[in-house]
């Protein structure tokens, strides 16, 4: 696996978050780990500003410039730069290209599976469960909290 290859795998076309990715921590036989390697067009995100309650993750900048949004606030970054992101609201974390031309990075993170991140901006809670398989089988549930329901709501 080389992160300069032009091999790709996946990819969204959502506007504001135009990216190519390759998800390479199965490829390499990854059990704990995973890895992702995000090309992203001026303009795009890697994903909303968010915070996990199981994963760790960490960012390497290969190429461009991405701006990175923390709790602590916006800062430019460069190739070879690297930051973490904690679980829990201090590791709140966005990644996203102002730059005039693509960047590349990578993600990567441990592997929590099911997960719940949460999504300050919008108020928005998610649960993931199956994202580290490979049989396709996968449980998601994007949620606000005040449309919760009460735990034995429709039980007998």
């Amino acid at each position: 696996m080389n992160l300069f290859e032009d091999v790709w795998k996946d990819g969204n076309d959502r506007e504001g978050y135009a990216a190519r990715e390759r998800r390479f921590g199965d490829e390499l036989g990854a059990a704990v780990w995973g890895a992702t390697l995000y090309e992203l067009q001026p303009g795009a995100r890697v994903c909303p500003y968010h915070y996990h309650f199981g994963e760790e993750e960490w960012l390497l900048v290969v190429t461009g410039s991405p701006t990175l949004r923390t709790p602590d606030g916006e800062r430019a970054l460069h190739p070879r730069d690297v930051a973490v992101f904690r679980r829990g609201e201090e590791g709140a974390h966005e990644v996203r290209n102002d730059g005039n031309g693509a960047a590349r990075v990578v993600m990567l993170s441990s592997a929590s599976d099911p997960e719940v991140c949460v999504y300050p901006d919008s108020g928005k809670v998610g649960a993931f469960a199956g994202w580290s398989r490979n049989d396709g089988q996968r449980a998601n549930l994007m949620n606000r909290p005040e449309a919760n329901l009460d735990y034995f709501e429709g039980e007998a």
